[in-house]
């Protein structure tokens, strides 16, 4: 029973009193954190929120906007709860705000009892993905209407009916709930101003999904633009997973500096209780002692599926769009008393079909879905009992975030079932439970600089109300991507926006705003269009809509996998077996097939990068293997493996660098296995071939994993004369890796999202959208024009810096390097390949042939390799 509110109580205990009393109605008790957070949003404090999935993040944030209100109003708005207006003083007591402004803000003074609705947009509710939003909309409705509150609880994304949006125009909700995407194009509508007018705060949630993303540098803007609006009573909530850099997320969500000290840094309200997580990793019966990538995890469909009968519901997560097709495929062919009781959830299926499967898991008509990062999140208290993961998910915090999906409620415990996918991702199985259990997670890092954003964000203002320079540029300062800009750099990104910079202001589709009496704007309708429709930062493939001749949208898939198709070809997509009968602009039209084989779509996705948090575990259960002390159940099966690896090779400890080096038909291999991920291994192979090449003029091919990386040669390798010679340095580090990479094409590929993001390159209208590979011809053609005749260009330095910053990891880099240095150096020249290189010279090998090719080739390599 929550405690009475004493008379001589201050109006926010009274008000977070009447928070507990409603959840004492749902039979809840709110955690400290929840109070704690509760209060500091009702005294005007903006900060982050950090607790465990499905502990209640959701309403220790929704619940004090609601609360808020309630004690603005000069009466009670409910008669059952008549402590909270008792209380309340001349002054309301809360921040900024008194009887009055309440009186005026309401529009009407409302006799006592009756339901009460605010005039205007009160909260703007920020989530990564869309498949929330319902969840988060019926959370609020349902804790606003038992509080009495007539509030309009509204969702604004892309699939928002045109209808929908007018309606909200005219009759602005109390709460938005929506994503990046769709703020800025608030930002670019007439009259924003007017509809922020009332607004109070902004909650990001999940931010640490956005965190290190360019979407998080588009609330970052965004926000800067409602501080500016609002000044400085606004508040700024985030709700973040455990993350390794919690005090800098904050920073970055709310306006601070980097390495400025602020005088109200904002809070960080941490939950102080456990959450508890199981793992259980699906071990094979035998283990292979000479794994590859791919095909342990299906051979694991026979112990996956009594985990689906056992449980009420089950969450089946891949890390791929291509390998949860597959799975929901196989499960099926497994077991046809499936059909009907298990579905498929990824963003490529149609958004109708996504929300019957949410409905269908909260309704418990469903056992299982097979899915991908896209229910990754969801809202506190929904019920999912069991979680299964295809493979690594390569990092703590997506395996964490996943595993909170079960016993997604308050005390509840979380269960995950691991399935590796080959035998050493069961050495990965046991790294994450000990990084769980020492509480060791990664850290987002957040992009600074991304001018792209920036100059797109400009052209939204000035699609709008247009603006002055003197009045942004120091709301743009105030963000932490932008802090540094320079007078210079701004002026660069104003110049670019009018006249299309030094190189292309010959081109007047590049003039795209205007200058008049000192407001940028733009004054061409269909420039302004055509920006509308490019808003965001998530850049992907080309895709074409797939749809049945006779009508009906069933997802999406990349251009690039449809042109590798012929007319009567099968693909399975959705869970259907499709013919393709035709491509008609941006559809490819289908049949349903009786066929029972057909391709699998796959989407060009980057492969997921073990982190550095993980990675150094990797190397600590792999010493743990080296002295035989088998201290889980997973270093226990590796076993067999372990003993035929120091039987071929050697296992190497943590102060030791395995390298092997052999020949056999394909050439020589010298293989390293520093375990860093795979995207340092990419700058470690390209440095190291590049060196190694000084000493002879060798040609490499290169394959890489997580574990290691190979170069083969058709000629002999000086291996002990490059060791010798400072292969580990870093002295000239950046020279070496630019002669050893081809940076050129690297910042080519990138430069391709860049321009996009900043407006150099249209995709085309809804229903024409221009081929993927026009687009790719146009990026190329700018990229070589700022290439040769502006080369201080920003986006093109931009380009050349994410590489370094992102795909390269530089600074993570040198650290590879340093540690490196310090090694044993562990050098083996086995007769043949070895367990850990096989998984190598296979992944290098599934490049070139088809899956069922490759399955016959290992087999006879496998023969091949035990004789």
């Amino acid at each position: 029973m929550p405690p009475k509110v004493p008379p001589s109580s201050s109006p926010i205990d009274a008000l977070v009193a009447r928070g507990e009393r409603w959840f004492a109605d749902q039979g809840w008790t709110p955690y400290p954190f929840q109070k704690t957070t509760w209060r500091a949003y009702l005294e005007g404090e903006s900060g982050l929120v950090n607790a465990p999935t499905g502990s209640g993040k959701t309403y220790s944030l929704m619940l004090p906007i609601l609360l808020e209100y309630l004690g603005e109003q000069t009466r009670p708005t409910e008669p059952v709860d008549s402590t909270v207006g008792a209380d309340l003083t001349p002054e309301t007591g809360l921040p900024g705000l008194t009887q009055s402004d309440g009186r005026r803000r309401a529009g009407r003074q409302d006799s006592p009892g009756r339901k009460v609705k605010p005039p205007g947009l009160r909260a703007i509710w920020i989530t990564p993905i869309r498949a929330l939003t319902r969840e988060i909309q019926a959370a609020a409705q349902r804790a606003a209407t038992e509080l009495g509150l007539d509030w309009d609880i509204a969702i604004r994304s892309g699939d928002t009916s045109t209808k929908e949006r007018t309606r909200q125009r005219k009759t602005p909700p109390q709460i938005l709930i929506t994503t990046p995407e769709s703020l800025h194009l608030l930002l670019a509508s007439k009259g924003y101003e007017k509809l922020f007018a009332d607004l109070r705060v902004l909650v990001a949630d999940e931010w640490h999904e956005l965190l290190g993303s360019k979407r998080g540098v588009l609330l970052e803007l965004a926000l800067s633009r409602l501080r500016g609006l609002r000044g400085p009573a606004f508040r700024t909530w985030g709700i973040s997973a455990t993350i390794g850099n919690l005090e800098e997320a904050r920073d970055v969500l709310l306006g601070h500096l980097p390495e400025k000290k602020h005088p109200n840094p904002g809070r960080i309200i941490r939950a102080r209780h456990e959450k508890n997580t199981e793992v259980i990793t699906l071990m094979p019966d035998k283990i292979e002692r000479f794994p590859w990538a791919g095909h342990l995890g299906i051979t694991m469909l026979e112990k996956v599926i009594p985990i689906i009968y056992d449980s009420g519901s089950t969450l089946i997560f891949t890390n791929t769009r291509a390998q949860c097709e597959i799975w929901y495929h196989r499960l099926l062919e497994a077991d046809p008393d499936l059909a009907g009781a298990i579905a498929m959830h990824h963003g490529s299926i149609a958004r109708e079909t996504r929300d019957w499967v949410e409905d269908a898991l909260h309704t418990g008509t469903l056992k299982a879905v097979v899915c991908t990062s896209s229910l990754d999140l969801g809202v506190d208290f929904r019920p999912v009992e069991t979680i299964v993961q295809i493979g690594s998910p390569k990092g703590v915090a997506r395996f964490l975030q996943r595993a909170g999906r079960s016993g997604h409620r308050p005390g509840a415990r979380s269960t995950i079932y691991f399935v590796p996918t080959h035998s050493l991702e069961i050495l990965e199985a046991s790294a994450l439970r000990t990084c769980i259990e020492q509480k060791v997670v990664e850290s987002r890092l957040p992009y600074l600089r991304s001018f792209d954003v920036l100059i797109q964000y400009l052209v939204t203002l000035a699609v709008s109300e247009g603006f002055r320079p003197q009045d942004i540029l120091p709301e743009i300062r105030q963000t932490y991507c932008f802090s540094s800009i320079s007078e210079e750099e701004f002026s660069w990104c104003l110049n670019f926006i009018t006249t299309g910079g030094d190189s292309l202001g010959a081109y007047d589709e590049y003039h795209k705003v205007v200058v008049e009496d000192g407001l940028y704007r733009v004054d061409s309708r269909r420039i302004a269009m055509m920006h509308r429709l490019s808003i965001g930062a998530i850049v992907s493939d080309q895709v074409l809509m797939v749809k049945y001749v006779r009508g009906g949208y069933i997802g999406s898939v990349e251009e690039y996998f449809i042109s590798s198709l012929k007319v009567g070809d099968t693909f399975w997509f959705a869970g259907r077996a499709l013919k393709l009968v035709k491509v008609q602009g941006t559809e490819a039209l289908v049949r349903k097939s009786r066929a029972k084989k057909g391709k699998i779509p796959t989407w060009r996705g980057g492969r997921i990068q073990l982190s550095s948090q993980l990675s150094h575990q990797l190397r600590r259960a792999m010493d743990a293997l080296k002295r035989e002390d088998y201290y889980d159940d997973e270093l226990l099966k590796l076993a067999p493996l372990r003993d035929l690896q120091v039987e071929r090779s050697a296992m190497p400890g943590t102060d030791e660098l395995l390298i092997e080096y052999f020949q056999d038909v394909e050439g020589y291999h010298l293989i390293m296995y520093p375990c860093e991920g795979r995207g340092i291994h990419e700058g470690l192979a390209s440095l190291f071939a590049y060196r190694i090449s000084q000493f002879a003029p060798l040609t490499f091919t290169i394959a890489i994993n997580d574990y290691g990386f190979e170069l083969l040669s058709d000629q002999s390798i000086p291996v002990e004369e490059a060791l010798g010679s400072g292969l580990f340095d870093d002295n000239d580090l950046m020279t070496d890796l630019n002669a050893g990479i081809n940076a050129t094409e690297m910042a080519k590929r990138r430069f391709r999202d860049i321009a996009a993001i900043a407006g150099l390159i249209f995709k085309g209208y809804p229903g024409k959208k221009k081929k993927d590979k026009h687009l790719q011809s146009s990026s190329q053609l700018f990229f070589d024009v700022f290439t040769d005749y502006e080369p201080d260009n920003l986006l093109l330095r931009q380009a050349y810096d994410e590489i370094m910053t992102f795909q390269l990891q530089e600074a993570r880099l040198r650290e590879a390097l340093a540690r490196l240095q310090q090694l044993n150096i562990l050098f083996t020249r086995p007769p043949k390949a070895t367990p850990f290189s096989f998984l190598l010279i296979v992944d290098r090998m599934r490049e070139r042939i088809s899956s069922e090719k490759l399955a016959d080739r290992v087999k006879r390599m496998k023969l091949s390799l035990v004789k």
